[in-house]
């Protein structure tokens, strides 16, 4: 493609009042008002003073700039361009947002928690995100370190990653016919281990899950972790919010133990679906056996205290790097991989099962590609507020991809931003009424339009 005319008569001016770039925005914050984001924040935000003033207004423009592509506070002045005063009430001036953040404590980031949380269910009752979850509901948690520059970031520390940053610890919901969508989001100190309120966290965002089922519900909610969060303040805290856990088990002396007493005849070779990386050499591998052993984890508490379960074991061939060099091993030997589980799936659909925890390393880049990809302020409790905000505009982008159609139920942040939130339009006005003239030929016409009648069609049907 080239230019068509030569550039010297091409002109260009700033200067139309009735042009938005996020047309799309029209349609998503017609679900936010449908799903009543703005009343809730409304109803469980309590900032003092004048920065602290209309809640509900200030976190839907925060979020609303979020899904358009804002990851600092002064990309909000997005929100004030060409026509968009037009279409939206509570435009607000990135400096009059940045004010209503720096008013957060962490009680009011608590209360944007518990706003987040139902919220979502109000999305799940009007947009089918969470579809399946009454027979099998997967829980992902992990933390990732967002790193920072400067010693001026209060919380900011060296974590396990070595860079200086800040600890954010992410959960995540996932069925069998639903993309991943964010249950909870917990912003801590840099320098936090990752089981740092882990045991409060989960109980937390179980009780969301819990929220979203129905009340007849009996199917598995099964919670995946990494070796991090092997511990008992983690999976006591799924079994009392009747969850099963399905957690990477350290290899210390009591799982080498179990481990030696499989016997060899009770390995199972599993192929792959698709070749997986090796985490400690790097080598793509196809193919693996599994087994599994009773266990009994914790055994150093009380009896009472202790969990019973499976070891769930995959082991693979360890490549002798220097057979070539001499003498060949005289003896096969392995590599294990295990885990610790409550759940009753079968020994090759566990591990299969576990493997695809995984999937919450997706959502982690996602949100760092999206408003996550910086913390703007220096106080603790902003970046806090920032978080939950990040995650309420992922799940909204969530929403707008799902009631868009098929194409889009399961694409990232980006995608959904590029496609149907970033189109082009022209404001008309007529009679009252107000007119989107959209890029003829627009590539996902189709998606945006599928969109635009499921969020400004039917009246509000959400409960606060």
């Amino acid at each position: 493609m080239q230019l068509f005319h030569r550039s010297t008569r091409v002109s260009a001016a700033f200067d139309d009042s009735n042009l938005v770039s996020a047309a799309g925005l029209v349609p998503a914050m017609a679900l936010a008002v449908k799903t009543c984001l703005g009343e809730l924040a409304d109803q469980w935000l309590t900032l003092p003073g004048y920065f602290g003033a209309n809640a509900g207004l200030k976190v839907t423009a925060m979020v609303a700039g979020m899904v358009a592509g804002a990851d600092s506070i002064e990309d909000m002045a997005l929100l004030r361009h060409g026509g968009m005063k037009k279409l939206f009430a509570g435009a607000y001036a990135p400096s009059t947002l940045g004010s209503f953040l720096r008013a957060f404590t962490f009680g009011h980031v608590r209360q944007l928690d518990a706003l987040a949380a139902r919220w979502l269910v109000n999305v799940a009752a009007v947009a089918p995100i969470a579809s399946g979850i009454d027979d099998y509901a997967l829980v992902d948690i992990d933390d990732t370190i967002k790193e920072v520059h400067g010693y001026r970031k209060q919380g900011s520390g060296y974590g396990y990653s070595g860079v200086r940053g800040l600890n954010a610890l992410i959960g995540i919901l996932s069925t069998a016919t639903a993309a991943p969508v964010i249950i909870g989001a917990r912003l801590r100190k840099g320098s936090s281990g990752s089981p740092r309120g882990a045991g409060k966290f989960i109980g937390d965002i179980l009780a969301t899950v819990k929220r979203l089922r129905g009340k007849d519900a009996t199917g598995l909610v099964l919670l995946r972790a990494d070796s991090a969060f092997y511990g008992h303040s983690v999976v006591t805290a799924a079994h009392r919010a009747g969850a099963k856990v399905s957690i990477t088990a350290r290899m210390d002396p009591a799982v080498k133990r179990a481990i030696a007493t499989i016997n060899e005849k009770a390995w199972t070779t599993i192929q792959y679906t698709d070749a997986v990386r090796d985490e400690t050499t790097g080598a793509w591998i196809s193919s693996a056996e599994v087994a599994e052993t009773a266990f009994t984890a914790f055994v150093g508490r009380k009896k009472a205290e202790r969990v019973h379960g499976r070891l769930v074991v995959r082991r693979i061939p360890e490549l002798n790097a220097k057979a070539g060099e001499g003498q060949q091993t005289l003896f096969e030997t392995h590599r294990y991989h295990a885990f610790f589980t409550t759940s009753d799936l079968d020994t090759v659909t566990a591990d299969k099962t576990h493997r695809q925890h995984a999937i919450i390393e997706q959502v982690n880049a996602d949100l760092k590609d999206s408003a996550l990809a910086h913390l703007p302020s220096g106080k603790f409790t902003d970046n806090a507020a920032w978080l939950v905000l990040a995650t309420i505009a992922f799940n909204l982008s969530r929403a707008i991809g799902t009631l868009a159609g098929t194409d889009l139920s399961k694409a990232r942040s980006g995608t959904i931003r590029r496609k149907l939130i970033t189109v082009p339009a022209r404001i008309a006005t007529s009679a009252r009424k107000i007119a989107l003239h959209l890029p003829a030929q627009w590539p996902w016409e189709t998606s945006w339009s599928q969109l635009f009648e499921a969020a400004c069609g039917p009246p509000r049907t959400a409960a606060i």
